[in-house]
């Protein structure tokens, strides 16, 4: 298993954010982290990636303990990840953007813009490479920070909603080119809200509600789960839908 988390906690004062949440991604996989909004996804992708302490449990990478490393220690051991809320620099073009991502593992600036050129046309962005970002629409801005992420030669990518506030064109543009980052050898774990983007990207998927992994499987078994239809719903949803069903 390339990451495997063991009995992971994180607090917020009085808000168990995270509580004892355990799984493991096999290599090569494509795996979605769904979940209604605040039920800890963020918070376990910052505690993965070194932007936060677990006050309790294991974080694993390739085998080697990372819990409560340094973001750019795991950084540079192969993890990335995006940002829900993308932030480019706006003054800089979209090769510089990227190019910043790509000095993790190279040095020379004339090596990493060349390397940035190849990122850019990997995700759709080839034709705008001397554009400045804070010009770039939504859907540009979101494949940027994709971009920045893959430069930074990750083994691991974690996808912070990557697709929220695409329309449903813009989804159908992007999933292949996730797809082409796990068959470059990239392993993936997205949140997504995206139902459609998650059915058809995910071999596997694992759900978070109120800090507590509550249901995991392929995504066409787990949206079907009453528990995961009253994560979403609401307490009783689960039973509505189905009497619903019957009636139809």
């Amino acid at each position: 298993m390339i990451l495997e988390v063991r009995d992971v906690s994180r607090s917020f004062g009085g808000l168990k954010a995270v509580a004892k949440v355990s799984f493991a991604l096999a290599e090569g996989s494509i795996t979605a982290l769904i979940g209604p909004n605040g039920a800890g996804k963020t918070t376990l992708f910052a505690l993965i990636s070194g932007f936060l302490r677990p006050d309790a449990g294991m974080i694993l990478f390739d085998g080697r303990n990372i819990t409560g490393e340094e973001p750019h220690r795991i950084s540079a051991l192969g993890v990335a990840r995006t940002f829900q809320i993308v932030q480019p620099f706006a003054r800089l073009t979209v090769r510089e953007n990227i190019a910043i991502g790509a000095h993790l593992r190279i040095s020379g600036r004339q090596e990493a813009l060349a390397r940035a050129a190849e990122i850019a046309e990997r995700v759709g962005l080839g034709g705008r490479l001397d554009q400045p970002a804070g010009t770039l629409t939504v859907a540009a801005r979101k494949r940027l920070e994709l971009a920045r992420a893959l430069a930074t030669g990750p083994r691991l990518l974690l996808l912070d909603e990557v697709m929220g506030g695409l329309n449903p064109r813009e989804v159908e543009e992007i999933v292949p080119i996730i797809r082409g980052i796990r068959d470059g050898g990239v392993t993936i774990l997205l949140i997504e809200h995206v139902m459609q983007a998650v059915m058809t990207l995910a071999q596997h998927s694992f759900v978070l509600n109120d800090g507590l992994l509550i249901a995991e499987g392929p995504p066409a078994a787990v949206i079907a789960d009453p528990r995961v239809v009253e994560a979403y719903l609401g307490t009783g949803a689960a039973q509505r839908f189905g009497r619903e069903t019957a009636r139809a």
